[in-house]
């Protein structure tokens, strides 16, 4: 259990440097790195956002 908590940290941190990017300089670095800008993107950048976004869920589930 310790290394998923492991794993959902650093993607919640890479997704919320990610938008601290895109609010402040309109700079998505997921899409640079692995494809499309804002907006339209690659299916790589896709599956960040998802794990992004399940590592989210968890880290709700982890306040609990």
């Amino acid at each position: 259990m310790k290394t998923l908590n492991s794993i959902a940290l650093v993607l919640l941190i890479i997704g919320g440097l990610n938008w601290g990017l895109v609010g402040l300089f309109n700079f998505d670095l997921v899409a640079a790195i692995f494809g499309g800008t804002v907006g339209p993107r690659s299916t790589l950048s896709n599956i960040i956002y998802i794990l992004v976004g399940i590592a989210a869920l968890y880290g709700i589930y982890l306040l609990k």
